[in-house]
């Protein structure tokens, strides 16, 4: 049978049009297909909640792709290893302590495990606001990521999901946004964005786990967004926290919807900001 250029574009179409009708409501929505965002929603997905990723980069992966100054080799500690074996990524010990894995193999890794897992990843969009409803994060404002690069005028989509986990990295967009727009107060020391600090690797991979939680109801932060968040130092290219980071923010999220589903609160009044 000849292939038709038509029939092509109508089952792209026909495909992307269900997935996304079918990921308008979730439970977990993550912003940012990087390290702590794609290892949370594949942990997300394994215990049984729908989870989507929104990316508003042509490929997934965040920084990781990249190395150390586009030396495409990782280090993670001993503390993360078990994480990256269970993912099949091979190893080596360099040095005492530190172990080097392939970027791109990593990246991989990640992918297959979260998109086999269930989680569908959209690229190319961008989450431009968040849906608020009684002080609650509950939803996200969607657009074509090439929109805001334009400056077109074109309104946006929303979707509905019941937790958020912002993974956008050093900017931390979706706190950032919701500080920014509705003046809220945030669980840091001081209530508000703390701001990343400068470079202390062992002390960033200690601080990236503490602060992977809930930073406002609904809202969650991993990877380097937690320690934007609180203001903890970058880590550069080591990235054991990155990981161990997605997996304490999605047990944490697993837990707190459990408990949601247990005491379920009825949200009926919604506010978006334009």
């Amino acid at each position: 049978m000849p292939l038709s250029e038509i029939e092509i574009s109508r089952v792209i179409i026909e495909r992307y049009t269900k997935r996304f009708l079918d990921n308008l409501e979730t439970d977990v929505a993550v912003v940012g297909a990087g390290p702590s965002g794609l290892t949370a929603a594949y942990t997300l997905a394994e215990k049984g909640l729908k989870t989507v990723v929104f990316e508003r980069a042509l490929k997934p992966g965040g920084g990781l792709p990249g190395g150390g100054m586009m030396f495409s080799e990782i280090v993670v500690q001993k503390q993360a290893v078990p994480v990256l074996k269970d993912l099949g990524i091979r190893l080596h010990e360099q040095r005492p302590g530190y172990f080097v894995a392939d970027a791109i193999e990593t990246l991989g890794a990640l992918l297959v495990r979260a998109t086999r897992a269930g989680v569908k990843i959209f690229n190319l969009v961008t989450v431009e606001d968040i849906l608020l409803v009684e002080n609650r994060v509950s939803g996200l404002v969607l657009n074509w990521s090439t929109v805001p690069m334009t400056k077109l005028s074109v309104d946006p989509l929303t979707m509905k999901t019941a937790a958020v986990l912002d993974a956008t990295g050093h900017p931390a967009e979706i706190v950032n946004g919701l500080v920014r727009k509705a003046g809220v107060k945030l669980a840091t020391p001081s209530g508000g964005f703390e701001g990343e600090g400068p470079m202390w690797a062992d002390e960033a991979e200690r601080l990236i786990l503490e602060h992977a939680v809930e930073v406002f109801p609904g809202l969650w932060v991993s990877g380097m967004a937690a320690n934007a968040v609180f203001g903890g130092p970058r880590m550069g290219p080591i990235f054991g926290g990155m990981f161990l980071s997605g997996i304490k923010a999605a047990e944490g999220i697993a837990a707190a919807l459990k408990s949601k589903i247990s005491n379920p609160k009825n949200d009926t009044r919604a506010k978006t900001s334009h």
